[in-house]
């Protein structure tokens, strides 16, 4: 008996582990939850990008429908979202805050300057501390905050098109007061 539990055990634990295994490689990489959907947005105050005597804080964000979007200059995958993000500012179906993580100011600006600004106003979170309340991963990530200042959902990866048609517009016309 002890010979024939000698070869089972390890081949059960071989089976168990397989199984996890597949379970981990069926899952998409890209859909990260976020333990803050549902929850009210960190609270934050920050220096503003292109004035930095001025501040944007949580409070600038209640009353209406926003898009945060975390982004930085030395970011490539936020340069191929960035097109999109001037489609979607042309829009004028929602403001679109941006975070400036762990950059240099006169790079991001200069940044903006070449590229187009989409946002509304920029924090500038030189240190990427607020990135980390807001559970960021890396930049680009984009959140949607509803009037309330609850997140309602997170955006790993570049914005594209097809996440606009799909997931951000739908989300923004249920959010947003029938007028």
């Amino acid at each position: 008996m002890t010979r024939f539990l000698r070869y089972l055990v390890p081949l059960a634990i071989f089976f168990v582990l397989v199984v996890f295994l597949y379970r981990g490689l069926s899952l998409d990489p890209k859909l990260i939850p976020s333990p803050l959907i549902g929850k009210a947005m960190p609270q934050f105050v920050l220096p503003r990008l292109q004035e930095p005597d001025a501040t944007i804080s949580d409070k600038d964000l209640l009353g209406k429908v926003s898009i945060v979007n975390i982004w930085a200059s030395w970011c490539v995958s936020c340069r191929a979202e960035h097109e999109v993000l001037l489609r979607l500012a042309q829009t004028g179906k929602v403001d679109i805050y941006g975070l400036n993580y762990k950059d240099d100011r006169a790079n991001a600006q200069r940044w903006l300057s070449q590229l187009g600004n989409p946002y509304i106003v920029n924090a500038f979170d030189a240190d990427g501390r607020t990135g980390i309340d807001w559970g960021v991963y890396g930049a680009p990530e984009t959140f949607v905050i509803d009037s309330k200042g609850i997140i309602r959902y997170k955006q790993v990866g570049p914005l594209t098109v097809d996440i606009l048609n799909t997931k951000i517009y739908p989300l923004l016309k249920e959010l947003q007061p029938a007028t």
